[in-house]
């Protein structure tokens, strides 16, 4: 790997990092649709990287934390998204043994997607969701997370509808997020789908992400919620329909 593609990535992971801090969940979607936009390393790759460094972010956030943790409400969506991320990594497996342009046509449809969930929010329900729904957006974000190590947006959209505080919606998120990830990690490592190319990625990204994170933690609340949304929505549907784009000629092509 080439020092100029690695700085370059570790440059995505610090603009990924920031945007995270400031949405809650826009991390793996902006870090692999830079990456495979610009080409820097295998989409395999950044993916499981991305997985890691995300799973680190969520886990920092619960340091020092000594509330219980908000098991009882997402349990549905907790269990449900694990069997997601089993789907996902078996979808991911038969679209890598076809053409590498379904999976870049397939990511760039999830960040165009991901970039409307995040500006047309829908409205907060007069009533909780039933545990069913919960279940239902859990394995959506695992199917997701399985794929692409993006599994925010469903629950994203279906928590930030629910009636309830916003802090306690961020811990619920967080905390699906870790056992998202966490159980990623686990069947990719035991199928042996960890390079080694990953974990360099990772070794060399992760304090970059923490001080980009806690930079943005410390003067993003100069920014108003409405402009990084709008930022961050834009930043998403210009890289999603570049890569829907770019795989769209290569299938013609081939």
């Amino acid at each position: 790997m080439q020092p100029e593609q690695l700085a370059a990535f570790v440059l995505c992971v610090a603009i990924a990092s920031v945007l995270q801090s400031l949405t809650t969940f826009a991390f793996g979607l902006v870090l692999l649709g830079l990456v495979e936009l610009f080409r820097l390393v295998p989409l395999a790759d950044a993916t499981n990287a991305s997985m890691v460094l995300a799973l680190v972010n969520s886990l920092a956030f619960f340091w020092g934390d000594r509330k219980p943790l908000p098991w009882r409400q997402v349990r549905p969506a907790i269990i449900a998204s694990v069997v997601g991320v089993a789907s996902g990594l078996v979808l991911q497996q038969w679209l890598n043994a076809g053409s590498s342009q379904w999976m870049r046509l397939m990511l760039g449809v999830v960040v165009v997607a991901s970039a409307a969930n995040l500006v047309f929010a829908g409205k907060v329900r007069a009533q909780p969701s039933p545990p069913a729904a919960y279940a239902g957006y859990g394995w959506l974000s695992g199917l997701l997370g399985g794929l692409f190590a993006t599994s925010g947006p469903p629950m994203v959209y279906h928590m930030l509808r629910q009636p309830l505080d916003p802090a306690f919606i961020r811990r619920c998120l967080v905390l699906v997020f870790i056992v998202n990830n966490a159980s990623r990690l686990v069947m990719v490592s035991a199928t042996g789908q960890l390079s080694q190319r990953s974990l360099l990625l990772c070794a060399v990204a992760l304090p970059v992400a923490f001080v980009a994170t806690r930079v943005a933690a410390r003067w993003g609340t100069r920014l108003s919620r409405r402009r990084v949304v709008a930022l961050t929505g834009i930043l998403l549907c210009a890289t999603g329909l570049t890569l829907v784009g770019t795989a769209i000629r290569a299938m013609g092509a081939a």
